[in-house]
């Protein structure tokens, strides 16, 4: 197989903001919520499976402040209104409608927004404003993360084919906050179980990550990791110290303790 065929590439998109309204709303496990959206979708894009787009939410019964688009960006009529990133889970151009997934229980404008959104509600939505494409050739996939991440998990062990073998290491509440991961591709999970201790506990994901990459071969997988910003930060050092390829290798802070709105890729 040649190298061309593992290189990842970033695609542009034209940015745009949307008004979208609530069709549904349902719990896939205690600490996951999923929205779908409906609305102006027709042209929606999203190529990397780890996109994301900005959801503007507002209170509840309120509509969100959706700015337009002038020659230099965005165009707020008022005060800049608080945005949050997320994974578009699914989407759907000819029926217009676009789910997302939250982690819910830990506090936010966006997750207090969803606790509150029915069928109805309204949301505004920008971009996703370009993808990172990562190839499906490698025979090996890895990805780690916690609740924030399974979304992203999610949709890339759907695009994973058959013929490769992908690695699941994920830290949830207990059993029952583990979602369904399903794949093509021969699917391995470790489940990391915090059992009312904090989220990020970066020793036992660590301890975790270094037996199941143990046997793993260092020049053919592909490893993923997004969760808290330190948590990342410290397992990307794990991995490379383990020997993998940092250009095979993505490591992303979806969030950071004692922070807000925060989203990081992190390249050291």
């Amino acid at each position: 197989m040649t190298d061309a065929l593992r290189i990842a590439r970033r695609v542009r998109h034209p940015l745009k903001f949307r008004l979208l309204e609530v069709v549904e709303v349902s719990d896939l496990t205690p600490s996951l919520r999923r929205v779908v959206l409906t609305g102006d979708l027709e042209d929606f894009v999203s190529l990397g499976f780890d996109d994301h787009v900005k959801l503007i939410p507002a209170g509840d019964g309120e509509t969100p402040a959706v700015p337009t688009l002038g020659p230099e960006g965005p165009v707020f009529e008022g005060p800049r209104p608080i945005m949050r990133d997320y994974t578009p889970r699914q989407w759907d151009t000819t029926n217009r409608t676009l789910t997302i997934d939250f982690a819910v229980g830990h506090g936010g404008p966006a997750t207090d927004w969803v606790m509150t959104a029915r069928p109805g509600s309204k949301l505004g939505v920008g971009g996703p404003r370009g993808s990172f494409i990562v190839p499906t050739a490698f025979p090996h996939h890895v990805l780690i993360g916690d609740e924030t991440a399974i979304p992203a998990i999610s949709r890339r062990l759907e695009e994973l084919p058959a013929d490769v073998k992908v690695l699941v290491v994920v830290e949830v509440e207990d059993e029952a906050s583990a979602p369904p991961l399903n794949s093509a591709a021969e699917l391995t999970v470790v489940r990391v179980d915090r059992r009312g201790g904090p989220r990020g506990r970066v020793e036992a994901l660590q301890a975790a990550v270094q037996t199941a990459l143990a046997d793993l071969p260092r020049d053919d997988a592909y490893v993923w990791i997004a969760g808290e910003s330190q948590v990342a930060r410290t397992l990307r050092g794990v991995v490379v110290a383990l020997g993998f390829d940092p250009r095979a290798l993505k490591a992303a802070g979806y969030w950071r303790a004692g922070a807000v709105g925060a989203h990081e890729v992190i390249e050291d």
